[in-house]
């Protein structure tokens, strides 16, 4: 392991000697961060080789006891230091199994006991307050500025309610993350009715971009982004809830009926979120940008030994939807004794009871439907070696945590799929940490759903094996032939993904090409190839990935079957090799010695040149599955290939429009 290298030295000792301005370089001296102290608040500045990229922005955090920090920055300055950071750290459950950790620190202290921290690092920067108040703090309001230096364009993923010009904004707050990217020509052309969710990205020119996101939230709520009539992007945060309802959602929900006046209620000695300005050249890097996870608390679970990622046999998307049996298919014992059978049979190594196997409208996890004998299926999937995951709806587990979990890791459920949270005020971000901690004391995995974006508690609970918070598969059960989600598939890895793991929820068999999709409850078609299915498994970051489709329909397509069966859901090395937002991209992931490469394009047919030398790989024989001759009509056409690996190393793939490619070696 890398050495750890400190450099520390005292920048900042007092008012009298600290000067009004501070400067920071990126280790490879490639960006530029300006902490300036002389104004009435913090302000600061990024810039690059090519100029400024934001322009000065002011930060502050206001308490409602008046105190605001960051205020008058030169006059307050207690103390101060920079350090320079690199090191090594060991990623759990990741797409890669280490990751450099090396960054330059100014921490600057000040009299009225709080800190501020700035780090930045050759693809970003980040800054965070510090508080050490002996009692609690209310925080009433924040001030999170991200000033562009001119009118950029961007894609902003609105929040998908909406609300008309007068009414109140709190309804924008109960939300299920999950829309496409609005692209906008000027910051400035930001709908000021709309708040947008983290992360969100904006182009400056040279083919440079700016993506905003945070890290490490806790006990806080979640930042969203509005509109300020001009180049600037200002935070926005949901007030935390004073009463709410259960309802929603087949009553499993709480639903916010009156707020505080403050964001939230706090200890007064704490770290808060990092705001974070992640910084590419080209876009490929922003698919592998490791931000989040880094500037997150490490490892609250010491033995993570028991946490085992991997596939699961999914029934909600299929809808139940198998054939050629002697018993009806829905939700009883019989039916999911045949998805068992099935994931035993191909390896695979969970399958999830989504919702419908509790009492419906009840918010009971104990009130199991007559149809469904828990423990029987349990002990079923155990002899086959296979683990059983349950759905949840948010206030059905919130109301009995602990019983919930010890109950059912008593009997043998291996995890949760909690879904319908929507919203990430402070209350439902406390519910993250409660559940993540919760099921890790009883041995139990968690995939968060209605959910917000990551911003890392999937490093400090591994047992957090993904998020939705994404535009994903699902949607095809319902969106019309007007929606392009091909287009989305290929933006989604160099924005949200940015933020961490997604449950996408890919595998479908019924692939539909272009003018041929439409949508169906019943039986669900994806948009694009089936190739692109397939490449997915690769380029999306998923520990814990699905498989949507029926088990009868994976039994009629063995080759496909085989492939998604095997391939890992976590990864020793990740390489993005190429890609354009919005248009295509290349990933190649390693386990152990063997390589991975998944391709997907938009709706333009593409020729792309995989150099497999730049892996390490230019002998041998090698797997392909490609579009068929025909994928541009029939989106199910494929082939597949075992060729010899060219001397050069050199592989060229064809792909259709909406399709996609997978290489393995």
């Amino acid at each position: 392991m890398k050495k750890t290298l400190l450099i520390c030295f005292v920048a900042l000792v007092s008012a009298a000697t600290a000067q009004t301005s501070q400067t920071l370089y990126s280790p490879s001296k490639n960006l530029k961060l300006v902490v300036d102290l002389s104004g009435e608040v913090i302000q600061y500045t990024i810039s690059d080789n090519k100029g400024v990229i934001i322009a000065p922005s002011p930060i502050s955090m206001e308490l409602d006891n008046g105190i605001v920090l960051g205020r008058e920055p030169l006059r307050s300055i207690r103390k101060g230091f920079r350090r320079s950071v690199d090191k090594t750290v060991s990623a759990s459950l990741y797409r890669k199994s280490t990751i450099q950790d090396q960054y330059n620190e100014l921490v600057i202290g000040y009299k009225g006991n709080y800190t501020v921290v700035f780090r930045i690092y050759d693809n970003g920067v980040a800054y965070r307050f510090e508080t050490a108040f002996k009692d609690s703090i209310n925080i009433k309001s924040e001030n999170a500025t991200f000033a562009f230096a001119d009118d950029y364009p961007t894609l902003i993923p609105y929040v998908n309610a909406e609300r008309e010009a007068g009414e109140p904004i709190d309804k924008l707050f109960e939300t299920s993350f999950e829309n496409r990217y609005t692209s906008l020509e000027h910051l400035s052309d930001m709908d000021a009715r709309k708040l947008a969710f983290l992360p969100l990205m904006v182009a400056l020119p040279d083919g440079r971009k700016v993506v905003i996101t945070e890290s490490d939230l806790h006990d806080y709520p979640g930042m969203y982004l509005q509109a300020t009539g001009g180049a600037a992007l200002k935070g926005l945060w949901a007030p935390r809830p004073k009463r709410v309802e259960q309802g929603g959602h087949n009553n499993l929900q709480y639903r916010v009926k009156e707020r505080e006046d403050y964001l939230a209620r706090t200890a007064g000695t704490r770290t808060f979120p990092w705001r974070i300005v992640a910084i590419s050249t080209e876009d490929r890097q922003l698919v592998d940008n490791d931000l989040v996870y880094l500037l997150a608390e490490p490892s609250k679970v010491e033995d993570v030994s028991w946490i085992k990622p991997g596939k699961v046999a999914w029934d909600w998307w299929n809808n139940w939807n198998i054939w050629g049996v002697d018993f009806k298919a829905g939700i009883n014992n019989d039916t999911y004794k045949y998805y068992i059978d099935f994931a035993a049979d191909k390896g695979i190594e969970y399958v999830i009871l989504d919702e419908g196997w509790a009492v419906n409208k009840q918010a009971d996890l104990f009130q199991v439907v007559p149809e469904i004998d828990l423990p029987m299926l349990v002990n079923y999937a155990k002899s086959k070696g296979v683990g059983i995951v349950l759905w949840a709806g948010y206030a059905a587990m919130d109301k009995e945590m602990e019983r919930v979990c010890k109950h059912y890791s008593e009997m043998g459920v291996k995890g949760f799929k909690v879904d319908f949270m929507d919203r990430d005020d402070q209350i439902v971000v406390d519910f993250y940490e409660r559940m993540a901690a919760m099921a890790a004391k009883y041995h139990l995995f968690v995939d968060f759903h209605g959910a917000y974006k990551p911003t890392g508690l999937n490093r400090t609970y591994p047992n957090i094996l993904n998020y939705e918070g994404v535009f994903g598969l699902e949607q095809c059960k319902w969106i019309g032939s007007d929606v392009d989600i091909v287009t989305y598939d290929v933006t989604i890895p160099f924005i949200r993904m940015l933020a961490g793991p997604m449950d996408y929820t890919q595998g479908a068999m019924r692939n539909a090409a272009k003018h041929c999709y439409w949508p169906s409850w019943n039986e669900p078609m994806s948009q694009g190839t089936r190739c692109r299915q397939l490449a997915m498994y690769i380029i999306f970051d998923a520990p814990f990935s699905m498989l949507c489709d029926a088990p009868t329909a994976y039994m009629q397509e063995p080759e496909c079957t085989d492939f998604i069966a095997k391939v890992p859901t976590v990864w020793d090395e990740t390489r993005v090799l190429d890609g354009k937002v919005g248009e295509y991209v290349v990933t190649a992931k390693r386990k152990g010695n063997n390589w991975y490469v998944g391709a997907i394009t938009d709706w333009n047919a593409r020729t792309i040149e995989v150099d497999l030398s730049g892996l390490g790989i230019t002998s041998g024989m090698m797997t392909l599955y490609v579009d068929g001759p025909n994928a541009h009509r029939k989106g199910v056409d494929y082939q597949k290939k075992t060729l010899a690996v060219p001397a050069d190393g050199k592989v060229t793939l064809e792909l259709a429009p909406g399709g996609g490619a997978v290489i393995i070696k």
